[in-house]
């Protein structure tokens, strides 16, 4: 009698102490703040000292910062101009899960404005009350994932008007390693 009585108490416990969480759930949107159009760029070099300068063209300079955390790591790109960051670019890591990632992007800026779609990718797109487009990819084979998400101002800064390119658009063209 005694050793059913032992054998649930042990499923129970590891059933109690035997959760899985997804990579993503301890990773929120707000981590991207500092690297967000508008912020000073002098913050975020000291949030994330694991950062590099890759170039610098008409006082645009462009930083890749490595963002780690609990259970994940990743690259964000960051383009400044006069010590505020102008946008933001991160591919994101492919075993977050994209219904989460989507979800806490409606959470905070409501159902995107547009979407598209192309086989088994999608793009999201939201433009804030802050004058910032974001943008969400995500892709599905098995599970869905996320591919990218980025930051860029809708309109270019009047100081900057001709000579601002966001990363996605470099990115597009290549010009991204160009000096």
């Amino acid at each position: 009698m005694l050793a059913p009585t032992l054998l649930i108490t042990l499923f129970t416990i590891i059933n109690l102490y035997g959760e899985v969480t997804a990579p993503n759930y301890y990773f929120t949107i707000k981590q991207f703040k500092p690297l967000s159009p508008g912020s000073a760029i002098a913050p975020a070099i000291k949030q994330y000292p694991d950062h590099t300068q890759l170039k610098e063209k008409g006082g645009i300079k462009l930083y890749q910062f490595n963002l780690n955390y609990q259970h994940y790591k990743f690259t964000v790109l960051v383009q400044s101009f006069d010590g505020k960051v102008l946008d933001m670019f991160a591919r994101l890591p492919t075993y977050f899960l994209h219904d989460i990632f989507h979800q806490s992007l409606i959470d905070i800026y409501g159902k995107q404005e547009r979407y598209f779609r192309q086989e088994r990718s999608a793009i999201y797109i939201w433009n804030n009350e802050n004058g910032n487009r974001h943008i969400y990819s995500g892709s599905c084979t098995i599970t869905c994932f996320p591919d990218y998400y980025t930051i860029m101002p809708v309109a270019p800064p009047p100081a900057m008007s001709g000579s601002y390119q966001p990363l996605i658009e470099q990115m597009k063209l290549g010009d991204i390693t160009k000096k």
